[in-house]
């Protein structure tokens, strides 16, 4: 049987005469790359089960410019990010949700400047508003007593100091949060920012993606959990490298969430 989901378009919604609570911006990632689509699709089914109003922008939406702009062409992330916000304007968006911390940091740092000013909070920054509000309840479920470790996304740390949010919904799941020696403000990159994740990598002894794969096997995790679709595909090659597909998951924290009450 195949699942349907409600994600309706902000088009809809305006013919309709109504402004969603949030914009759920799903990025590239979220839209194109198979992997990253089972974690939009966990997202949306913990919107829906948690009653949020939400829209997508749907084909209206464009890359947020964040590759372009870190790989040094500036002019063409001007041209992306002005058209997403003549979008986002029309639609007298406030509020912006978003499960790519790439995306997130761009639409809060970076299109202010250019005449976008919004609300905008990362996924798990909103799935704690829901559950602290009980909009959203979980049990431990599947997930009581595994030991997972969270990898920081660059973007979502370091850039904006989110690292409660994630820590907390994994603790909420009763499961064992086992910490990396570099975490947090000292947690090391995936190896996918600044648009490195669209090249291959420069020579050298080791994958960047692997040495950190290799931080996270340390904690001996049966899961290794990321907020962001760029690590979850650099961890998920670094386990394999390793030849710990078996042993060894790599989850987006909303799939966590959405997994635990077998949404």
């Amino acid at each position: 049987m195949s699942e349907v989901l409600n994600v309706p378009t902000m088009a809809e919604m305006m013919a309709q005469g109504k402004q969603p609570e949030v914009l759920f911006w799903v990025g590239c990632a979220g839209s194109f790359d198979d992997r990253a689509k089972k974690i939009t699709k966990a997202f949306v089914r913990i919107l829906n089960r948690a009653n949020v109003s939400f829209a997508v922008l749907g084909t209206e939406e464009s890359c947020t410019g964040d590759p372009a702009k870190r790989a040094g062409n500036e002019f063409l992330f001007q041209m992306q990010a002005l058209m997403n916000i003549e979008v986002l304007n029309a639609y007298e968006a406030k509020k912006i949700v978003t499960a790519c911390p790439h995306c997130f940091n761009t639409l809060k740092n970076e299109y202010p400047e250019l005449g976008g000013t919004y609300e905008v909070v990362h996924h798990t920054e909103f799935l704690k508003q829901l559950l602290d509000s009980g909009r959203l309840t979980i049990e431990g479920g599947q997930f009581k007593g595994k030991k997972i470790t969270f990898h920081d996304p660059c973007y979502l740390g370091r850039a904006n100091n989110v690292y409660e949010a994630p820590r907390d919904l994994i603790q909420k799941l009763d499961a064992e949060l086992v910490e990396m020696k570099r975490s947090r403000a000292n947690g090391l990159c995936c190896g996918a920012g600044g648009a490195q994740m669209f090249k291959e990598p420069e020579n050298g002894n080791k994958d960047i993606n692997v040495a950190r794969t290799e931080d996270a096997l340390e904690t001996q995790p049966e899961i290794i959990a990321a907020g962001c679709p760029f690590c979850n595909t650099m961890l998920t090659d670094g386990v394999k490298a390793k030849e710990k597909e078996g042993a060894v998951k790599v989850m987006d924290v909303a799939e966590l969430i959405a997994n635990a009450d077998d949404l």
